[in-house]
């Protein structure tokens, strides 16, 4: 579903320790309202974030998106997403990250969605796979500001049907 108002306490839960752990830790308040409001002011041409639900009316498990970045002097999509604890070792955000796959394909806007879990967070780098990424390799990156990690490169071109 997408991204709306009352989404933001879906955020502040995924700003948990357990759930930031390979991100950096949790942000603060105020960052997050700040990045609900970006999630808010999101179209086709900067991304898309959404709700993870199980079924339509169905319990929520988490957020996937994608959003405009530059790698590598090439502008692409980036894909991120968070399954609640609870929900986690369903098949839930490969699904959930399949569509939004779907939606970047659908906005014609970039020929390639990467994504970029730390490397040693075997779960998010098994959904890159099961989503049918890439791995072009590990790359130092900074995420949040301040903060460097080490990370997986991967990458899925939207050009080419799955």
């Amino acid at each position: 579903m997408p991204w709306s108002e009352g989404d933001f306490d879906l955020l502040v839960r995924h700003n948990a320790p357990e759930m930031t752990a390979h991100l950096g830790g949790p942000e603060t308040h105020e960052k997050l309202l700040d990045r609900h409001q970006r999630y808010l002011g999101l179209d086709d041409r900067q991304g898309g974030m959404f709700r993870i639900v199980t079924h339509p009316e169905g319990e929520t498990a988490g957020i996937v998106g994608f959003w405009e970045t530059t790698h590598q002097g090439e502008d692409v999509w980036e894909a991120g997403w968070g399954v609640l604890p609870e929900c986690q070792g369903r098949g839930i955000a490969a699904a959930a990250v399949r569509l939004a796959v779907a939606e970047a394909r659908r906005t014609g806007r970039h020929r390639h969605l990467h994504a970029y879990p730390a490397a040693d967070n075997a779960p998010s780098n098994g959904v890159c796979r099961k989503a049918g990424f890439t791995l072009l390799g590990e790359e130092d990156m900074e995420y949040p500001k301040g903060h460097w990690m080490r990370c997986n490169d991967w990458r899925l071109d939207l050009e080419q049907q799955a």
